[in-house]
């Protein structure tokens, strides 16, 4: 059955085809085709003019989980019935990042191994730059590492895939496995 996952933006869709590529998951085969959103916010709408034009389609999603209240409503606008929680978005399909998908990696990675692949970018001298400045040295080594990816346009979407890269497979961040066996 063909299957629509919605991501919020790119670097989303692109860790989770990578990380699908890794596990060995033939995306194209099982029928998966994952859309950006372009913002939490647009779920709602794009569920409504979904529902309409694939009306066979089965829907999934990652999202983060400060944004859960737009998914909620906008699976109910859809006619999914009600969605009182997370455990229910998980029923249907959707599956939340503790705060987003670089906090999700940057914990199945550690930090170490997060710096590693900064450093394989090119880039490590740019994030020791970040850490020196005042705000940031009073930041844990994690905030940090999460504002570095997020600096500069496009940045998320290229570590998305280089972290998805660099991850043990058995430490692979539980909503991405989650959402992967889902669409199966």
């Amino acid at each position: 059955m063909p299957t629509t996952v919605l991501a919020e933006g790119a670097s989303d869709r692109i860790a989770l085809e990578a990380l699908a590529g890794r596990l060995g998951h033939d995306l194209a085969r099982s029928e998966v085709r994952i859309v950006e959103l372009g913002g939490a916010t647009n779920v709602g709408r794009f569920l409504e003019r979904h529902r309409l034009t694939h009306p066979g389609d089965r829907v999934a999603g990652l999202f983060d989980a400060p944004e859960e209240r737009f998914f909620r409503r906008g699976l109910e606008r859809a006619g999914l019935g009600p969605v009182p929680d997370r455990r229910r978005l998980e029923q249907l399909g959707f599956f939340a990042c503790v705060e987003d998908l670089e906090d999700e990696l940057l914990r199945s990675l550690g930090v170490t191994t997060f710096e590693a692949v900064i450093e394989a970018q090119g880039e490590l001298p740019s994030l020791r730059i970040l850490q020196r400045q005042p705000f940031q040295r009073t930041r844990t080594p994690q905030q940090q590492l999460r504002r570095f990816v997020s600096t500069r346009s496009g940045r998320k979407s290229v570590y998305a895939e280089a972290l998805v890269d660099a991850l043990d497979l058995d430490r692979a961040p539980r909503p991405l496995t989650d959402l992967l066996e889902w669409v199966r």
